[in-house]
């Protein structure tokens, strides 16, 4: 099957599906994604119909995974938005810590963590931050993808990928391999708990003090962006930060966030 053209209904019946299970918005612009993702899949099976494939995934949770896996886009680098890891050395950490006991985990989420760099220049940011190094913290890392978390948690990335990474942080974090590729060392590795998770769906995350979450609500309507927003709220501590995409505002929606503006970058607070 090189290529398929779903009908009107056929792309209704898809593009219905995947917003109920992950809140992941497609129209006629990006239908053609959706076809290709579709079509892939189902020459994987060796389906012609393609209600055959939709009845397959509706009815296996690990079919399920599987189709929503390849219908996500993972595009991402170390330090994207560095303003944003700036903020959280130079003013988030330092007032987490302040509020925090000396004994108390200090906990971040990355949610859409993709194939690892967000939660690794996350813990990499942490250990750089003046006064935590005798903290606790522990970093939760999150992805619709199964495929991303794979090789997120194996940590292994081609020259061209981390070449947004400090030289510094290079060669201090960072083993380089005969195969040309880097490897992220253990102390940074042992920070984070990589796991699958659907915002659309609510997990098991609780108290924490930040959360990323950028340029994962972009692929939302504004019903699911406030759903999953709200839900980070009721997350996050007393005094805790939110991180949003670069092209991502909360303007207009009914939230309690707080916006602010520090150092030219944005981030949400609960209080």
């Amino acid at each position: 099957m090189n290529e398929l053209k779903l009908t009107e209904t056929q792309f209704n019946l898809f593009k219905d599906f995947v917003y109920r299970e992950s809140g992941i918005c497609f129209n006629v612009i990006n239908k053609i994604i959706l076809e290709s993702r579709i079509a892939s899949s189902m020459k994987e099976r060796n389906l012609e119909v393609v209600e055959d494939y939709y009845k397959l995934v509706s009815s296996d949770k690990e079919e399920l995974k599987k189709f929503l896996d390849n219908i996500t886009t993972n595009l991402t680098k170390f330090f994207r938005n560095e303003s944003n890891f700036k903020l959280l050395k130079n003013y988030v950490l330092p007032k987490i810590m302040k509020y925090k006991k000396p004994g108390e985990q200090i906990r971040i989420w990355s949610a859409g963590c993709s194939t690892g760099e967000e939660p690794y220049s996350i813990a990499i940011t942490c250990l750089e931050t003046p006064g935590i190094k005798d903290r606790d913290i522990k970093i939760f890392a999150s992805d619709l993808s199964l495929n991303s978390l794979v090789a997120a948690k194996e940590g292994r990335y081609e020259g061209h990928k981390v070449e947004n990474v400090p030289k510094e942080y290079l060669n201090k974090y960072f083993d380089k391999l005969s195969s040309g590729e880097y490897s992220i060392k253990n102390e940074i590795k042992k920070l984070i708990t990589f796991d699958y998770h659907n915002l659309r769906h609510r997990g098991s995350q609780s108290n924490m003090d930040v959360i990323f979450c950028r340029n994962v609500l972009i692929y939302f309507d504004n019903e699911s962006v406030k759903l999953t927003v709200n839900r980070f709220y009721d997350i996050l501590n007393e005094h805790g930060f939110l991180f949003i995409g670069h092209s991502e505002s909360l303007f207009g929606l009914d939230t309690k966030f707080k916006f602010n503006n520090i150092d030219n970058s944005i981030v949400y607070t609960k209080n």
